[in-house]
């Protein structure tokens, strides 16, 4: 295994490491760029990988075209319709409003993960100096020296490895495709129930066939995972309501424990966090890895105009000028995104009169102010610049 000495070494191979190095390469093709990928090195091992599907941006579209990085298969999202479940107040934003081509689309984890390792093989093929090192264990990462360490290596909340702020809470996922008999297509759904939020996504399966998000405590979660699929459709029904139609089908249900990390300081010395290695969400409102693919794209930016420079320039307090130039150009989406998603796991899940009733007039409000509206939506979509 080599270990020679390079000027940006990239911890992690999964979506947000691979879309740093390709956005780097593709923009300074000569970089000395090292990526540590703990992922198997053939991507048929990865077929049968997280199915999850994530939700990503149109943002995150335009962003991830520029290197080809758009997998086949998606679900575009037409409208998204947000309500509270026995309660008032709704919301419905469409395409058409924002005058886009859609609001979101929805991909399995897998194939971002891949069409990402694809497309960065291509830009591969024009990179000298990229090395892609497939390791196992932790001692390789030092024994190489570089110039600039971008930490990418994220992981689910509690199974990462460092804990600096945030908060617990006290909330499981249960995720799964749902069948549901003559669903409106192109349509994202959240109902906000007394445990979570309750969410029933487009899939790429077809239209009727479509994403479970349904979050709760630990111990609803886990007694609707042990569920026979017929008394888990009755619950699920009973929860959401008739609105979407009537669920006839359940399969792949698997858990995921939620909370939210995050760092207060994105950078020290000459080293940079980005993507889960910098803040893991709440899954609500789908914003996770759209923040963590501007992350990659900025930073990108960034190394760039260090690196393709003289070497003379490529000094330890001009790499620490440069990060700390990009933490502060992420200060505003880091902590408006982090911020909301906080507020919308924590505020929707309340069951205080005073409370439910202000979150019901702010959907109705919602509605009936567009400028709203679409603030919030391209806050979803395009982020904080």
């Amino acid at each position: 295994m080599r270990s020679q000495s390079c000027d940006i070494l990239i911890h992690g191979g999964g979506p947000v490491g691979l879309a740093c190095a390709a956005w780097t390469l593709q923009k300074f093709p000569g970089a000395h760029l090292t990526l540590l990928d703990r992922n198997p090195e053939n991507d048929a091992d990865l077929a049968s990988a997280d199915s999850r599907g994530i939700a990503l941006s149109h943002g995150s579209k335009l962003l991830l075209d520029t290197i080809h990085a758009w997998p086949q298969e998606c679900a575009d999202i037409h409208r998204v319709h947000v309500s509270q479940a026995s309660r008032f107040g709704r919301a419905l934003m469409t395409r058409e409003e924002l005058k886009q081509d859609a609001l979101g689309h929805i991909i399995r984890y897998r194939d971002i993960h891949i069409t990402l390792r694809q497309a960065l093989r291509k830009i591969q093929a024009n990179s000298p100096n990229f090395v892609w090192q497939h390791i196992h264990g932790n001692d390789v990462a030092n024994l190489i020296p570089a110039k600039c360490v971008v930490h990418a290596e994220g992981g689910l909340f509690k199974k990462q490895d460092w804990v600096e702020a945030g908060r617990d809470y006290g909330q499981s996922a249960l995720v799964g495709l749902i069948e549901v008999e003559n669903a409106a297509p192109y349509t994202a759904w959240e109902r906000f129930t007394a445990e979570g939020p309750l969410a029933v996504l487009p899939s790429h399966y077809g239209p009727n066939t479509l994403n479970l998000v349904w979050c709760g405590s630990p111990e609803s979660s886990q007694r609707r995972l042990q569920l026979s699929d017929a008394d888990f459709l009755i619950s699920l029904q009973n929860e959401f309501g008739s609105r979407i139609g009537r669920f006839i089908k359940i399969q792949d249900r698997r858990l995921y424990e939620l909370g939210l990390n995050y760092r207060k300081e994105i950078t020290h010395g000459n080293e940079v966090w980005i993507g889960n290695a910098a803040q893991a969400l709440h899954p609500v409102a789908g914003q996770g890895l759209n923040l963590g693919l501007r992350d990659a794209y900025l930073l990108a930016e960034k190394l760039v105009g260090v690196f393709s420079g003289s070497t003379e320039n490529q000094t330890l307090l001009t790499i620490q000028d440069a990060l700390e130039g990009y933490a502060q150009s992420r200060k505003a989406d880091r902590t408006t995104t982090i911020g909301l998603t906080d507020f919308m796991a924590r505020v929707f899940t309340s069951n205080l009169i005073p409370i439910v009733l202000a979150r019901g007039l702010a959907l109705s409000a919602l509605q009936w102010l567009p400028p709203v509206k679409t603030a919030l939506a391209r806050q979803m979509m395009f982020g904080r610049r």
